[in-house]
This record gives structure tokens, sequence and C-alpha cells, in this order.
């Protein structure tokens, strides 16, 4: 049975920014969206692999039970309830900042 993928409003909100800072600083709508496809195509597939993302460098965030998608230069922080059979997605950030605070 597949996992139902669900995001926090923060995380939807997170994704609607980067997509707009590539759409303005590329000037081209068309490549924001095939990087938005490219973001949901690897969040889709968790449904299927929950466990394919890695566990974080960061003890806090590991302790907590994140795992972490890399897609391109974007991360994507998650938990997994594998009771409910649910991937929750808290946070969609930039790997170049510091995202420990982010989350």
């Amino acid at each position: 049975m597949n996992y139902s993928i669900l995001r926090t409003d923060k995380a939807d909100e997170q994704l609607r920014d980067i997509i707009f800072y590539i759409a303005e600083d590329s000037g081209d709508i068309d490549i924001a969206l095939n990087y938005l496809d490219k973001i949901e195509t690897a969040i889709n597939r968790l449904s299927l692999f929950p466990e394919s993302g890695s566990i974080p460098n960061y003890s806090v965030l590991r302790k907590q039970g994140y795992r972490v998608l890399i897609v391109e230069r974007h991360l994507v922080f998650y938990k997994i309830n594998h009771e409910a059979k649910e991937v929750l997605i808290y946070a969609i950030v930039d790997g170049r900042r510091e995202y420990q605070n982010l989350i």
C-alpha cells in the first residue's frame, strides 16, 4: 500500500517562494515550472519509497525523526508515520543556507 503525502502550510509556502524566485530570477516561467515538476516528482516518489531519504547530519533533526530528500540544491525535510501510512513534508529549503532553524 502506498503512503499518503501531506505537506505543512510552511512547506507549501517555502515551495511557492522557491518557484517564484526561480521564475523571477530566470525570467522564464517554464524553467520554474520544470523545477516544480522535479521537486513534486521526487516528493511523490516517497509514497512508494518513504525511507529513500537520508538521515540528516544534525543530531537534533536526527533525534526528532526527520529524513531529508535532496533535489538538486534543495532539501526536503519529512517524517514518516508508518502506522498511518503517511509521509509529512515539513520544510523545503535551499541546502546552501543554514536550515536547522527553518524547519
